[in-house]
């Protein structure tokens, strides 16, 4: 694709065979397009696209809408009529967080969640879709700030697409908690009918499932409409499939340096909390962008050989 970066690469000995080998590799559906091309497009959006950056812009706008968004989803599980909705929701919150944050904040969110504010209902319901709408704004602004994009939404518009977006996301959250309930009770219903030994096994491996279909769907719906410029014909993509997968392999191993190596609660007391829930917010941030970056990168590559074709 760029010439002087081409030249460069094949002075490096095994680089220049690599180099060689991935523009061997055509990825199907993608006009022909070589391995080499998508990745070396993929390096420099990340590397003057500011990626950390934008990730620390739409860190902090996430995470201030994060706890308006919790509370009143917490104030407004206790008038949702489905058994277990309340118990499940919390684990799927706890499963949510970094292990040391959950255990906090859990006598808290134990409370609001089982008993009925309705002065807090309305409260909150502002303050989460005033601020949900800023975080999910974020999101947008660090797509469209991507070195790949060039087009972009006026802020009015950009606005109310946001909130349209963060209402729908919410309601997907929802919708997920009760899909787990429903099938937890049609595990056990198995299980006391004789047909599965372990329910607890299945129900485990079904929670897992269930979050990361809602990572997966969560994330190419931002992918999808999160910018003007950048679209895809096909709701999932590969920036959707790398972000998930980033995102699953982080939990684990920030779950793992979290409970070995950080040692925040002892050097902070209580506000390490905080500090552990703003590196995982941080770190998400980045993950999601990678995935953009990787839908805008084959994007542009796809302007440009639809451009090359054209003036052949």
């Amino acid at each position: 694709m760029t010439k002087p970066i081409e030249d460069s690469l094949e002075k490096i000995p095994i680089i220049n065979w690599l180099v060689k080998l991935g523009k061997k590799i055509k990825i199907p559906g993608l006009q022909g397009m070589s391995l080499y091309d998508i990745i070396e497009m993929y390096i420099i959006g990340i590397v003057k696209g500011a990626l950390t950056s934008r990730a620390g812009g739409i860190a902090f706008s996430f995470f201030m809408a994060l706890f308006p968004f919790i509370l009143f989803i917490l104030t407004l599980i206790p008038y949702v009529p489905i058994e277990g909705f309340q118990d499940d929701f919390l684990v799927m919150i706890e499963q949510l967080l970094p292990p040391n944050t959950a255990e906090t904040v859990h006598e808290v969110i134990n409370d609001i969640a089982n008993t009925k504010y309705s002065g807090l209902l309305s409260f909150g319901f502002i303050a989460s879709i005033f601020l949900m709408t800023n975080g999910v704004n974020a999101i947008l602004g660090g797509f469209e700030y991507s070195y790949h994009v060039t087009e972009m939404r006026n802020i009015l518009r950009q606005y109310f697409i946001s909130m349209g977006m963060s209402i729908l996301l919410a309601i997907t959250l929802i919708v997920t908690v009760a899909i787990i309930v429903y099938f937890e009770i049609g595990i056990e219903n198995l299980k006391s009918k004789g047909w599965l030994k372990d329910d607890l096994f299945w129900i485990e491996k079904g929670q897992f499932l269930f979050f990361v279909i809602l990572v997966f769907v969560s994330v190419s719906f931002l992918y999808k409409y999160g910018t003007k410029e950048v679209k895809h014909y096909s709701f999932f993509t590969p920036g959707s499939i790398l972000t998930t997968l980033l995102t699953i392999l982080m939990f684990k191993l920030f779950a793992i340096y979290v409970l070995k190596f950080a040692t925040y609660n002892e050097l902070y007391g209580s506000i390490g909390t905080l500090l552990i829930l703003m590196l995982f917010v941080w770190l998400n941030s980045i993950i999601l962008l990678l995935g953009f970056e990787l839908n805008a990168s084959i994007s542009r590559l796809r302007r440009f050989h639809y451009y090359k074709e054209e003036n052949l």
